[in-house]
């Protein structure tokens, strides 16, 4: 396990260049997002739902949620000691509760198989105060190093 990989990876005070594959808004979404524990295969984070992170209505947008999932499941692989996060070939994600503005929320990835080729990871949204689930996302990653040529 690389911890200086995953902090890297999560650090609030990332630049883009900082975050492997990373695009602006990844940073964006990215920034505030607390690496509580990384240990072989598990990561933990916790972050508070902010202005910048809702729809107008005051609600968490849903593609927060799945760029969270895409970046914590790739610092997974980091701290299972795979070399690389992988390209991303699915990420599924299920809603079953909103969360607002204000509101803590803590993430849970955990490495369900790391393959020659393939892995996935689960990735757990739950309201850090009362536990509830919030949204549980699967991502495969093809993890094959690339060919030289």
């Amino acid at each position: 396990m690389d911890p200086e990989a995953v902090r890297r990876t999560l650090e609030p005070t990332a630049s883009p260049e900082d975050i492997s594959g990373s695009t602006p808004y990844d940073a964006f979404v990215i920034s505030g997002v607390r690496l509580d524990s990384a240990e072989h295969g598990r990561v933990l984070c916790s972050f508070v739902v902010t202005p910048r992170h809702a729809s107008s209505r005051g609600y968490l947008l849903s593609g927060v949620t799945a760029t969270l999932a895409d970046q914590l499941g790739s610092a997974v692989f980091f701290s299972s000691g795979v070399a690389t996060s992988g390209v991303s070939l699915e990420i599924s994600l299920s809603y079953v509760d909103t969360a607002t503005v204000g509101e803590e929320i803590e993430v849970e990835g955990k490495l369900l198989r790391a393959g020659k080729s393939v892995g996935v990871v689960s990735v757990d949204f739950r309201k850090k105060r009362t536990g509830k689930l919030m949204a549980q996302a699967r991502h495969t990653k093809y993890l094959a190093v690339s060919s030289k040529l």
